[in-house]
């Protein structure tokens, strides 16, 4: 037992009946980068919940260096030295940079009067343990999602972290901030300072751990050595059953007639130059790119979010002036936002509510009101058609799986008919089995003759998913090709 840093057995926790968590067990020695993942629903958000003190288990003991955390609160998890760092980092973005780092720990100590000096010297000497130089008094609100994470992880430390809980940390990174992050925490490995680390990007757990625990269904699967471990084994034991991988097809003959969506010299001042393609039915036309390459403004422009200043769009053939959504959706455009809580949802009102949001003027009788019969039809048929997974369509949309949130926002453009569908980024945070599912639906879209454009930041699923790719680079299309002529390997030394 005091091998490791931190050992929770035979936890189980339930919610109404509903088994959450059943006899799981996970240990972590000191300086050990050790990855969870699971499906959604598989229990890793109430493992972290009481791990960290916030919910305690109905069974089970949790030993921090060999004594057992017995008051299971936020507070007796941090000074046993546990800190978790979810997705919003939990900062307060209009203070500095020294009073984020500094207010934990003065209000720990209920320290009632400090100075402009305390602040700071507690800030430089956190900021000291990880080697890096922030302006003090710049307001955190200022400072990029990288930069926002390094303050957390650093707030972490200053208040005596030595397992440090990241939940899915690169989500909203560039792949040069990734590496950074990576850097940072192989940096907190040699200090023995351990990594619970929660991703769904299976390709960044395997480059990163030293060990793996995988939850399915609120039960323990196993703990696995990164080297007795890949990609497909992964998948697997998340899943409990193999995914397959074909690539999409697309028959060719179908570019001898008229474009779908063709695009002229699009050029947005600060955002994408001269940016020209094609797009024909039945096609999935990849767009790969680093963050701040221009690819997500370039969507936007498209569906009329984001007008670009000069060019031309054209629909089969027809040129076009898009200057709004209402434009596009008239038109019949889609859009999945790549971030579907702020600008894909209502999260707080119902499913139903949310499927039908942009086809209401579809559902309307002679008196200009809503047909409930009619708005009934469409949301029974479209969460069926999508296998959207709810206890009732009247319940927030907020109490979804990430999986299904993405089918939501999907069977909301289906429901409009669209003749074209821009997917940005739509497995983001979502498990293995909805993501599979997620690509069934593009693909299906594809094969009714819709054109897809589909924007990524995984390579494989741009190279499965597509016939044909645009790389963009500094707001530029720099290369065409076709997904036949790649791996995953060239695709991203290409987007590199």
């Amino acid at each position: 037992m005091e091998h490791f840093f931190l050992i929770a057995q035979n936890i189980s926790k339930a919610y109404r009946g509903v088994q959450a968590l059943d006899s799981v067990n996970i240990s972590i020695e000191p300086g050990e980068i050790h990855s969870l993942i699971g499906e959604n629903g598989s229990g890793k958000s109430t493992l972290i919940k009481i791990i960290s003190g916030v919910v305690r288990p109905d069974e089970g003991e949790i030993f921090v260096n060999g004594h057992p955390l017995t008051i299971f609160n936020a507070k007796s998890s941090i000074r046993a030295g546990i800190q978790v760092i979810y997705q919003d980092l939990s900062l307060y973005p209009n203070l500095t940079v020294a009073e984020n780092l500094a207010l934990e720990q003065l209000v720990e100590k209920e320290k009632r009067f400090i100075t402009k000096s305390v602040i700071y010297e507690i800030a430089e000497r956190g900021l000291a343990q990880l080697g890096l130089d922030f302006p003090m008094s710049e307001p955190v609100e200022n400072l990029s999602m990288a930069d926002r994470q390094l303050i957390a992880i650093t707030r972490a430390l200053t208040q005596g972290a030595r397992l440090i809980i990241m939940d899915e940390p690169t989500t909203a990174l560039t792949q040069s901030e990734i590496e950074s992050l990576f850097s940072v925490i192989r940096d907190l490995k040699k200090r023995h300072i351990s990594t619970l680390f929660i991703s769904h990007k299976l390709k960044e757990v395997l480059e990163i751990s030293d060990m793996v625990t995988v939850l399915r269904d609120g039960k323990l699967v196993g703990h696995f050595e990164r080297k007795d471990v890949n990609n497909d084994r992964l998948e697997y034991l998340m899943s409990g059953k193999e995914i397959e991988k074909t690539r999409f097809s697309f028959a060719q003959k179908a570019q001898t007639a008229v474009p779908l969506l063709e695009v002229r010299n699009l050029t947005k001042s600060g955002q994408f130059y001269d940016v020209n393609f094609k797009l024909f039915q039945g096609e999935i036309l990849g767009i790969a790119g680093l963050l701040g390459s221009g690819r997500t403004e370039l969507a936007l422009a498209i569906f009329g979010l984001n007008p670009a200043d000069s060019g031309e769009i054209l629909i089969e053939g027809q040129s076009i002036d898009i200057s709004s959504t209402q434009d596009s959706v008239q038109i019949g455009i889609g859009y999945l936002p790549e971030d579907r809580i702020n600008q894909g949802l209502f999260v707080r009102q119902a499913i139903g509510d949310n499927i039908v949001v942009t086809s209401l003027d579809k559902l309307l009788n002679n008196w200009k009101l809503i047909n409930r019969k009619e708005k009934q039809r469409e949301i029974e048929k479209w969460s069926q058609n999508l296998d959207i997974k709810m206890s009732s369509e009247t319940a927030p949309v907020q109490s979804l799986s990430g999986g299904n949130q993405q089918r939501v926002i999907l069977a909301r453009w289906l429901a409009t008919r669209p003749k074209i569908f821009i997917a940005d980024n739509p497995t983001a945070g979502v498990d293995v089995a909805s993501k599979s599912n997620i690509h069934d639906i593009l693909r299906s879209l594809a094969a009714d003759g819709l054109g897809v454009i589909l924007i990524s930041d995984e390579t494989n699923e741009i190279l499965y998913n597509a016939n044909r790719i645009l790389l963009m680079r500094e707001g530029r299309i720099t290369k065409q090709v076709s997904t036949e002529e790649l791996d995953e390997q060239k695709l991203s030394t290409m987007i590199v």
